[in-house]
């Protein structure tokens, strides 16, 4: 069929962004991220026809910050207990201190800012992009991205904004 080597298609070219950019909005957790994708490519799939006819990306992004959203807002989310250092974490190794460090001031900001300054900043979406994606005002995007970078400058104890690109990983 058209429709499923369309959205096959899709899915090679894109997967590894939208799970990029998961990653980034779950502060690091992948196996969180993992679901989310998958959840956001079984939507993207059931609505194929009409994600593809505007922005495909576009709506893939929409669908994938939605569920981040929803995700954080169910009630097993509220009884998980947080510890310092589950059991099957990676040890840190050279140079994922500062990733290390990232991810979790990330995950220190709730969720929306969180999806603003990873949507401005990771994803290298324009303000216009990020509150479509976001579902809200240019306003918005641009105060939360303020906040956000603020907070993370904070945490981390940066002067300046480099530190965010981290999180995007080697695109060269």
């Amino acid at each position: 069929m058209k429709r499923d080597r369309e959205f096959e298609e899709f899915v090679r070219r894109r997967r590894r962004a939208l799970l990029t950019t998961a990653t980034a909005l779950t502060a690091g957790d992948a196996f969180l991220a993992e679901d989310l994708v998958q959840g956001t490519l079984v939507r993207l799939y059931l609505a194929w026809r009409r994600a593809r006819s505007g922005n495909v990306d576009a709506y893939a992004r929409r669908v994938l910050v939605n569920a981040f959203i929803d995700h954080r807002r169910r009630p097993f989310v509220r009884r998980e207990q947080v510890v310092a250092a589950p059991p099957d974490a990676p040890a840190p190794g050279d140079g994922d201190l500062d990733h290390t460090r990232l991810l979790a001031a990330l995950a220190a900001l709730p969720p929306r800012m969180r999806a603003a300054v990873v949507l401005r900043h990771v994803d290298d979406l324009s303000v216009e992009d990020a509150a479509a994606a976001l579902g809200c005002s240019t306003g918005t995007v641009k105060s939360q991205t303020a906040r956000a970078l603020a907070k993370l400058r904070d945490a981390l104890g940066a002067p300046t904004e480099p530190f965010v690109t981290s999180v995007q990983g080697d695109r060269s």
